[in-house]
């Protein structure tokens, strides 16, 4: 199931690409790795929202941890209200399991596509798809600048590179914690209560580009310029990722600034403060009135002008 699901598809990938791009291995490993990340990029996405969204809910977090300490059943009630999940806490680890069947599967494949003992050879043609002329292909170069891809790196500048790489994307793909306020914080005894979360992300930042460096001094230089590839891939889909989120957040708290404004009178006029117009008929007899008025001085003028002809 191994070799079906993932040795052999990685395999064929790799050998195509291979052939399509001129038979060049580095070209071929590019475009590998920006497809892997492509279909990663969902689980990536849903990753760094999830992670954004209890960062923000960190402060009603620890307020509902310290008043239901001792009732756990009430304290996952509440989280319930709030929107939080516990176990959303973990997937923060998903894209790495994910990815991890395709970094076993391309440590085999490196090993078997630029092997050159015939063992390897041989093994390579059982695992061809009918359609890939390996008469054509063989055999692979492997050689890129000072290294040759199926083995380490003599000059160790890969595995730095590796740590380096890895470490900016963690900072990017991570949620920054903002400044601390009083309403952030949980004293205990004088001192902050540490978050959890927090520390935990801030120890991965550091103990997950030690752990690559340091596995990246045995693994083939190809399997380097994978890891390195897909960081500075990860890194961009982390600015990016980061921007949008960003622009969301103002959009939202525009929209809650327009409307706290057409409330509280901020170019609107509540119905309740629009004064009453005067009603028009008091107007209309009053004018009626003054007509009656001028119509009778007139008469008498006329009255008066008659009988001093007479």
């Amino acid at each position: 199931m191994w070799d079906l699901l993932i040795i052999n598809p990685i395999t064929n990938a790799l050998l195509w690409l291979y052939a399509v791009l001129g038979n060049n291995f580095i070209l071929a490993l590019t475009v590998f790795t920006i497809f892997t990340r492509i279909l990663m990029l969902p689980l990536n996405l849903r990753q760094q929202r999830s992670m954004v969204k209890t960062q923000e809910m960190q402060p009603q977090i620890r307020a509902i941890q310290q008043k239901y300490k001792d009732n756990p059943q009430k304290m996952q009630e509440e989280f319930q209200k709030i929107g939080y999940n516990p176990a959303e806490s973990l997937s923060g680890c998903l894209p790495m399991l994910a990815t991890m069947p395709i970094l076993f599967g391309l440590f085999q494949v490196l090993r078997l596509v630029l092997g050159s003992t015939p063992q390897t050879l041989f093994e390579l043609t059982q695992r061809v798809y009918p359609g890939i002329d390996l008469t054509n292909l063989l055999p692979i170069q492997s050689n890129f600048l000072w290294l040759n891809l199926g083995q380490p790196d003599p000059l160790y500048i890969l595995p730095i590179l590796v740590f380096v790489t890895m470490f900016v994307q963690t900072k990017f793909t991570s949620p920054s914690s903002g400044k601390k306020d009083d309403a952030n914080k949980n004293k205990k005894g004088g001192k902050d209560q540490e978050d959890p979360t927090a520390a935990m992300t801030q120890s991965m930042q550091y103990t997950m580009p030690i752990m690559f460096g340091f596995f990246s001094l045995s693994f083939q230089s190809g399997l380097s310029i994978y890891f390195i590839l897909s960081n500075l891939i990860g890194i961009a889909q982390g600015l990016y990722t980061r921007r949008v989120m960003d622009a969301e957040k103002e959009a939202m708290a525009l929209a809650k600034d327009r409307k706290t404004m057409g409330l509280n009178g901020g170019g609107v006029i509540p119905e309740a403060e629009i004064p009453e117009e005067k009603p028009l008929p008091a107007i209309k007899e009053n004018q009626n009135k003054a007509t009656q008025g001028s119509n009778r001085s007139q008469d008498q003028s006329k009255r008066k002008r008659r009988s001093a002809k007479r």
